[in-house]
């Protein structure tokens, strides 16, 4: 479908991309993709804005998949949204029955009438169905827009915890049982803090979180009453052209003030056994999972446990490629090949998946599923959906989920320590955000 694009060179591209996200908010979709400058292969854009749906598909999981591939293969278009991590039982024979008080649709992907890029000093408008000098007005607009403030109060919020220290603890060695028995090398648990009777500016603790954060995949995302304000640090699934990139991240680490220490910390995170086997592990499994659409021989690991420095940890990345044959693979088969992605589920996958849903308490819905689009050429680009914020405006409800992989090494204290580490931020820009 042909799109009106128009260029705008900028200075002060700080304060328009603020103005930008507030002007953002007087439609009821919206996409929001930040790679905040970072300094990373495959980027495409420093920041792209999809907002006001003119066609798009919300379902549960069945056939997910399937309901997916016909869509972005009629539009023909962009196309920008999500995918929850429940959609897994459409690829499997799986369930999710744990309790939801978020809601959000196993799957929603939107055609957006306005896209807007920004990439350096340039911003770009791509429109459809272009009304006169709409481009203009809108640029003119966008540079006037100051802060959006929502109009209901904000509420003193009050974290609480789905899952207790001591719970926590039970849970792991259950999990460590499983290993011991040879039942599954390696699982994604996870668990849920929540607030409820609670109201937040989303755009402000989206802003917050980001600044603190600055990841190269954070994402806002407005659907009616529906938030997610994403931190996120690692890129699910790429293609350009017949390459397919995957960036899974196994290995954490805290910062530290003092330089030599950080450095030292990063080195120790590199060299860590038990932190290197987590992420062979993942790198493996996304291997075979790269390998149901790849040709033959072409599954390669570009980048193996690369520590990487993020304002509030270090965390050690690996990048496995491969390439497809474009003519005969369908861009959403590779999606469906390698979901979910292995960094949140852990090895087999399969028998993972049902043992992590047998001891969490909450379905994890949009957490550690995906959001991104796809363009009109095929390619796409997929986030996992970690360090965010999850709002359910109507009901008041307000969660962030982290986990942690467990292996046969796995210490039930540090783990848990370390999901309070990766909690840390969506827990102070929370109570910070006024």
């Amino acid at each position: 479908m042909q799109r009106t694009v128009k260029t705008f060179s900028i200075d002060g591209l700080d304060d328009f991309k603020n103005n930008l996200l507030s002007w953002s908010q007087q439609f009821q979709t919206l996409i929001w993709l930040d790679s905040n400058k970072y300094d990373q292969q495959y980027s495409n854009f420093d920041c792209a804005l999809a907002v006001d749906d003119f066609t798009s598909i919300k379902t549960d999981f069945y056939n997910a998949f399937d309901k997916l591939k016909e869509y972005q293969s009629l539009v023909k278009d962009y196309i920008f949204g999500y995918i929850t991590y429940d959609v897994k039982n459409d690829v499997e024979q799986l369930s999710s029955e744990n309790i939801d008080e978020l809601n959000f649709a196993d799957l929603y992907f939107f055609q957006p009438k306005k896209i807007i890029f920004i990439k350096d000093n340039s911003i770009e408008f791509q429109y459809l169905h272009l009304v006169d000098d709409e481009i203009e007005k809108d640029f003119k607009e966008i540079q006037r827009t100051k802060n959006f403030k929502i109009k209901e109060s904000i509420t003193d919020i009050k974290i609480k915890l789905r899952i207790h220290k001591d719970e926590y603890h039970t849970k792991v060695t259950k999990v460590l049982d499983h290993i011991h028995r040879g039942d599954i090398y390696e699982a994604n648990f996870c668990q849920e803090f929540y607030a409820e009777n609670s109201t937040i500016d989303p755009v402000e603790v989206y802003k917050h979180l980001n600044q603190i954060s600055e990841p190269p995949f954070a994402s806002f995302f407005k659907n009616d009453d529906q938030f997610a304000l994403c931190a996120s640090p690692e890129r699910y699934i790429r293609k350009e052209g017949s390459k397919i990139i995957s960036q899974p991240i196994k290995g954490t680490a805290k910062r530290l003030v003092s330089e030599i220490d950080d450095k030292q910390i990063a080195n120790d995170l590199g060299r860590d056994e038990k932190e290197r086997a987590e992420n062979v592990m993942i790198v493996d499994l996304v291997r075979n999972d790269l390998s149901k659409s790849a040709k033959k021989g072409s599954v390669k690991v570009e980048e193996l446990c690369k520590v990487y420095s993020f304002k509030q940890v270090h965390q050690m990345i690996s990048t496995v490629v491969s390439e497809i044959n474009i003519t005969e693979t369908h861009p959403v088969d590779v999606i469906k090949d390698t979901f979910p992605m292995g960094s949140m589920t852990g090895a087999p996958k399969v028998s993972a998946m049902k043992i992590i849903e047998n001891l969490e308490e909450t379905k994890r819905g949009l957490y550690s599923g995906t959001i991104g689009y796809f363009t009109p050429n095929n390619d796409f680009d997929f986030n996992v959906i970690i360090r965010s914020i999850l709002y359910n405006q109507s009901k008041k409800y307000i969660s962030y989920s982290v986990g942690g992989a467990i292996t046969a090494k796995s210490i039930p204290e540090k783990e848990y320590e370390e999901c309070l580490l990766k909690a840390k931020a969506m827990k102070y820009v929370l109570l910070n955000s006024k």
